[in-house]
């Protein structure tokens, strides 16, 4: 259907048009702050946007900006920080050691494994603002969540990362943004000003900005949600993909956290219900 709606818009011949990235990251842009369910603080600061394949070529980048440091993270934090760490850089868990102004902090707000926002969030910000760590922000469930205040007003923050992957089933599609305060010319502000980039990605998410409000999954979802979340006996998170369970009932699906995060989301998109999906 994606690809039927961009052949009857779109001559594919055009694909060598350098307009087409400029015209997604102002619409990206614009569909972000659309939103009505929750609130940012700072995002303003960051004047400089990037196309990004999904969130992960933002987070490579990162690790090459700060290759001489040591990366920081929560337990329970996005796995493929964790595999990207494990042969080529220090790295250490912010659970089990002081941080140190020679750091390298990765935090997704909302938290990877809770949906919602850490309980450590500002204090750590507070934190890697003081000591000077640099720290970027991984905004990859936006779309999906409502209620949560994301507060990018901190001078520590250098990269924040979007992505349309766990919204919308557009996970191989490779969609997203980063949004930085200065352009220091490293190779993604390369791929942009060479125009260099996944054009057909940016189609693609510019047809779900036109079509999609980052309010729809959020809203479409909630009653779903509810339900699974009574059928398991576990708490809703303010990410409607996930319910978490605090106790041990599901402690195989434990990410290293103190909870359980259960993921909804293989259910949603082919309409089951839990009875159906055991």
């Amino acid at each position: 259907e994606t690809m039927r709606l961009l052949r009857n818009r779109y001559d594919f011949t055009d694909l060598n048009s350098d307009s087409i990235i400029d015209e997604f990251l102002h619409e990206y842009d614009t569909w972000i702050k659309s939103g009505t369910l929750n609130v940012f603080t700072g995002l303003e600061d960051f004047k400089y946007k990037v196309y990004s394949n999904g969130t992960t070529e933002a987070f490579d980048k990162f690790y090459m900006k700060n290759a001489k440091r040591r990366f920081r993270c929560f337990k329970g934090e996005y796995m493929y920080h964790k595999l990207a760490w494990r042969d080529k850089f220090v790295w250490e868990y912010l659970e089990d050691e002081k941080l140190h102004k020679a750091d390298a902090v990765v935090i997704s707000l909302p938290f990877a494994d809770t949906g919602d926002k850490h309980n450590k969030y500002h204090d750590l910000m507070r934190e890697c603002s003081a000591l000077g760590v640099p720290v970027l922000v991984d905004c990859a469930y936006y779309g999906a969540y409502r209620h949560i205040h994301i507060d990018l007003a901190y001078p520590c923050i250098t990269d924040v990362t979007f992505s349309l992957s766990k919204t919308f089933p557009v996970a191989y599609a490779r969609i997203g943004m980063r949004y930085t305060k200065v352009d220091d010319d490293d190779t993604m502000f390369v791929y942009h000003k060479i125009s260099y980039n996944n054009k057909i990605g940016a189609l693609i998410g510019l047809e779900y900005f036109k079509n999609f409000t980052p309010d729809y999954i959020p809203n479409k979802y909630l009653d779903k949600q509810a339900d699974f979340c009574n059928t398991l006996n576990i708490e809703p998170s303010k990410t409607v993909l996930f319910g978490i369970d605090y106790t041990d009932k599901f402690k195989h699906y434990n990410r290293g956290g103190t909870s359980n995060r259960l993921s909804f989301h293989k259910q949603y998109i082919k309409g089951l219900d839990i009875a159906s999906s055991k």
